[in-house]
């Protein structure tokens, strides 16, 4: 009955301060693959990341990145990635 909401570093992008490299993304699948609970994962669109966790139901979602109090707000697609429920 846990629900793990899992918020890594989006991939190819900068300014988290911390590594957090490609086999992470691939450990943090294998991770959500064998959890007893339900996981949700939230990630940018990319390609990459499609790959990376395509054994997952998933749901893409259009928003907005705003930086700065919004004066430099732009579009962009993420993704929510989720174990099924067994």
């Amino acid at each position: 009955q846990t629900l793990f909401f899992c918020d890594p570093p989006y991939w190819e992008t900068e300014g988290y301060g911390c590594e957090f490299g490609f086999d992470q993304y691939e450990q943090l699948a294998e991770t959500m693959a064998g959890l007893k609970g339900q996981a949700v994962l939230t990630i940018n669109d990319h390609p990459a990341m499609r790959k990376v966790f395509r054994a997952f139901r998933s749901v893409g979602l259009q928003t907005t990145y705003t930086m700065s109090g919004g004066h430099k707000a732009k579009p962009a697609r993420e993704l929510v990635f989720m174990t099924a429920r067994r």
